[in-house]
């Protein structure tokens, strides 16, 4: 068993139960591999607004992986790494997803748009696109939209949505930047996610866990699969791989 020196968890459907709750049995799992002097680091499609107050109420000391990758922060709130989408690109999908009348956000480096549009979106620089429907052939349709756009990047954080990135963006590539700060490898991961943002770093790391909600595709490329985001599925990921 690879020898674990970061513990990468994803938030929605993961870390968090459906209340966007930590459980006390998560938070002591998490604590004792603070004490083993284990990395414990976010690694979210959310932005890192809505992120940073969890790092901070579970004591994290490590890094934050945000907007799929898009960005990379230290604890201490210093940026060390961003990929911006093109204004023209997003702009260009907010209109494709309002004529499929799609629900739509948009994180930018200062904000998220939930369900509106900026009057200007060059007045914004852009981390990241999502879409949802309920409607599994009008998603289809966007995604057809998007593949005639160069330089994105596609996944979800739901079966119901759709998450865009700049090409080459993955939450994976933002471990490697941060294992080689740490100076430790992929090997040394522990990496516990439900959704296909998490496909790259689940598959590339030493131990890749899919919860017991994560969609199928996660689950086939695991190593493990742990218990749901309800039943304290990260802590029983932590306790048999880390502590």
């Amino acid at each position: 068993m690879p020898d674990i020196k970061l513990i990468a968890l994803d938030m929605d459907g993961t870390l968090l139960t459906h209340e966007h709750e930590v459980t006390e049995s998560v938070k002591s799992a998490i604590k004792q591999a603070l004490e083993k002097d284990i990395h414990v680091v976010l690694s979210t499609g959310r932005g890192f607004i809505t992120c940073y107050p969890y790092a901070e109420s579970l004591k994290l000391e490590s890094y934050l992986i945000t907007a799929n990758g898009g960005q990379i922060w230290t604890v201490e709130k210093e940026l060390l790494k961003q990929h911006l989408l093109e204004t023209e690109k997003i702009e260009k999908m907010w209109e494709i997803g309002e004529s499929l009348q799609l629900d739509m956000w948009m994180i930018s480096t200062e904000r998220v748009f939930r369900a509106e549009r900026p009057e200007n979106f060059y007045d914004y620089e852009w981390l990241k696109f999502g879409c949802n429907s309920f409607d599994e052939a009008t998603l289809d349709k966007m995604v057809k939209e998007l593949s005639f756009m160069d330089g994105l990047e596609m996944t979800n954080s739901l079966p119901t949505n759709i998450e865009v990135n700049p090409q080459g963006v993955s939450k994976a590539k933002a471990l490697q930047f941060v294992c080689s700060e740490i100076g430790i490898e992929m090997e040394n991961v522990l990496a516990v996610g439900d959704s296909l943002n998490d496909m790259k770093m689940i598959q590339e790391a030493g131990v890749g866990v899919a919860m017991g909600n994560a969609q199928e595709a996660i689950k086939k490329a695991a190593d493990f699969i742990t218990d749901t985001n309800e039943l304290d599925g990260v802590a029983k990921a932590i306790e048999k791989f880390a502590l």
